[in-house]
């Protein structure tokens, strides 16, 4: 597996997203065992970095991978957790409150990289970030970083963050460069950033082009190795991809490893 590191943090290409693992934006319990399944399966193939947040199924999700944390007895010094406060709870109080429900859920005594997940509207981010730094101070949360922030609001992270911001997480997949349009990837790129590409496979309906194929078959592998090497490649870049199928999931942790050439990644521009 490939890593990236900054700041002295290594994190592998490849995580596991959790986004509809125990429900949508509200807890489904009757697919418990399935969500459980994929979770464990994931933790025994040897994922290392799990990303949640409170507001996946309303915490429940957070609740499961603590579970299969536990059931799998994976030793907590070799995981890397995050989790997102929501942009409703970015005030101070609403912000220690929040981790605080996120580590009683995930049963642990801190999280590796805690993240601002929206821009609320008209948000000031002082009084969040004060509340963010007291969390580092105190040993709850390792690192900082935001999520669909755009360039103005990334710089301001940094300015308001006393420890350095690791990672902006935002969509991007071979077919969507909004944040290479919008100059943050060339931005993280230069300033020892990650980007972590959230939705890689844009959810399942991942469009297999005549280049997305060509290079597939030339590797011997499936288009949606493909696009999750394509990311891989890049400098800077990691990716939390989520399957609950095990045979995917083992797939999605080995496109890490493939190496395409420059010609190759120019193919998939």
């Amino acid at each position: 597996m490939k890593y990236e590191t900054v700041d002295g943090c290594g994190l592998p290409k490849v995580g596991f997203g959790t986004w509809n693992i125990g429900g949508g934006s509200r807890a489904n319990r009757r697919r418990d065992a399935d969500s459980l399944e994929a979770l464990r399966s994931a933790l025994e193939l040897g994922y290392i970095h799990f990303d949640t947040a409170e507001s996946y199924a309303a915490g429940h999700c957070e609740e499961l991978l603590g579970q299969a944390i536990r059931e799998v007895r994976t030793d907590r010094g070799r995981l890397f957790l995050t989790s997102k406060v929501s942009p409703s709870h970015l005030r101070y109080r609403g912000v220690l409150t929040s981790c605080e429900g996120s580590l009683r859920r995930l049963g642990t005594e801190y999280l590796d990289l805690y993240l601002i997940h929206w821009p609320a509207a008209r948000m000031r981010l002082e009084e969040p970030f004060q509340a963010l730094n007291r969390l580092v101070q105190d040993g709850k949360v390792r690192h900082l970083g935001v999520s669909n922030f755009d360039l103005n609001l990334l710089q301001e992270s940094q300015r308001q963050s006393e420890t350095p911001i690791l990672t902006n997480q935002v969509p991007y997949s071979v077919h969507d460069r909004s944040y290479v349009k919008n100059d943050v990837l060339r931005y993280c790129q230069e300033n020892q950033i990650l980007l972590t590409a959230y939705s890689p496979l844009e959810q399942g309906s991942l469009r297999s082009g005549k280049q997305l194929a060509a290079v597939a078959k030339a590797h011997s592998v499936t288009p949606p190795q493909i696009a999750l090497a394509w990311l891989c490649n890049q400098p800077r870049v990691i990716t939390i991809p989520m399957s609950r199928d095990s045979v995917h999931q083992r797939q999605n942790l080995e496109a890490a490893d493939i190496a395409l050439s420059p010609e190759e990644m120019e193919q998939l521009v």
